[in-house]
């Protein structure tokens, strides 16, 4: 794991002094079932996109806070990443998208019966959103809604 000291020092700086937002207490609900009967939903925060769909405006003050469907169908390699962070490398994720968004690998846990099924339909939103308020206000409830339909069970969350 990675230590601040590698940051650049502006992004040293403006992590000792962002005022995190705190949820307390942190919600928890026990998995009902085993993983084997599960159906997974993919959350990542790697800011990516189908080609068709628009990219995410890196224009919003404080970060874009809407989300982007993905299909379990998705080939991993056609996502478009379009994070708008510079204090990560984003090579990793452009040689391979499964590193920010496993689905090739959930696929295979899902063959090997470790897994249930897949929803049919994942979600990806843009890191490093520094005011989070718009977010929770205007887009997770319907990002949950998305996943009550699809009955997922259990959410994998992939933060970059």
């Amino acid at each position: 794991m990675g230590d601040i000291s590698e940051f650049p020092f502006s992004i040293q700086l403006f992590l000792k002094t962002y005022r995190w937002r705190r949820i307390d207490p942190i919600p928890w609900t026990p998995l009902a079932k085993p993983l084997a009967e599960c159906r997974l939903g993919i959350v990542s925060t790697a800011g990516l996109s189908m080609p068709e769909q628009g990219t995410f405006d890196h224009k919003i003050k404080g970060g874009d806070p809407s989300f982007r469907e993905v299909p379990s169908s998705v080939d991993a390699s056609e996502l478009v990443e379009n994070h708008r962070s510079d204090s990560w490398d984003h090579g990793g994720v452009e040689q391979d998208r499964n590193l920010a968004f496993p689905i090739d690998r959930a696929r295979e846990l899902v063959e090997r019966g470790r897994l249930g099924s897949l929803a049919d339909r994942h979600l990806t939103f843009m890191g490093s959103v520094t005011a989070p308020g718009r977010m929770i206000r205007d887009h997770v409830g319907q990002a949950a809604d998305i996943f009550v339909q699809e009955g997922v069970d259990v959410a994998l969350l992939v933060p970059v």
